[in-house]
């Protein structure tokens, strides 16, 4: 199998942002975007998902945290893209139900080629620390988007951190398992010949 990986830069009047990608990894990761919750729950993606990850972002956090988490889904989403190339023996389709504590989010993904986002659900609490609750949902679209991903979520709880991590948490287990090889399938899982 060749290496699945990828490293995409990105800058913008906005944000700079320097990710690297192997997704068949150990779960290593060196997160720094400026945003401690945010970089916890990056860590808590490579982590879960068993990719080795590296992101280094300098945003406006003077203004506020939106184009930092935004721009950070869209490099890392087209990471995913370039590092799984033509999707050949993959997974493709995955779901995961993670809880935490009291909370619990839901991750349904197909590896399509055809971005789409559907989310269900309210974070309880504006933001947790300097990262808005909102957010979440708005990396995992941007990710989605820019990984050809279709991707449904929800989420539900009563503590935002709860929750936000087992959004992430939900993500990381059902890319993973999307995106591993099936030793059965040497082609691109698609009647169609390419996702």
């Amino acid at each position: 199998m060749s290496q699945r990986s990828a490293a995409v830069r990105r800058e913008t009047d906005e944000t700079t942002i320097e990710v690297t990608l192997e997704v068949d990894g150990d779960g290593a990761a060196s997160v720094d975007t400026g945003i401690g919750f945010f970089d916890h729950m990056l860590t808590a993606l490579a982590t879960h998902g068993l990719f080795d990850l590296t992101v280094d972002c300098d945003g406006d956090l003077d203004v506020d945290d939106h184009h930092t988490v935004e721009d950070v889904g869209i490099v890392l989403g087209e990471a995913f893209a370039e590092a799984l190339d033509e999707k050949r023996g993959i997974v493709r389709y995955a779901d995961r139900r993670v809880p935490l504590d009291e909370a619990v989010a839901t991750v349904v993904v197909d590896v399509s080629g055809r971005p789409f986002f559907a989310f269900e659900g309210t974070f309880s609490q504006e933001a947790v620390g300097e990262m808005q609750s909102v957010m979440a949902r708005h990396f995992v679209r941007s990710l989605a988007t820019n990984a050809g991903l279709t991707l449904h979520a929800a989420v539900e709880g009563e503590n935002a951190h709860h929750e936000v991590e087992a959004l992430f948490k939900a993500l990381a287990r059902s890319l993973d398992d999307a995106t591993r090889i099936d030793e059965r399938r040497t082609e691109t899982p698609s009647t169609k010949g390419a996702l």
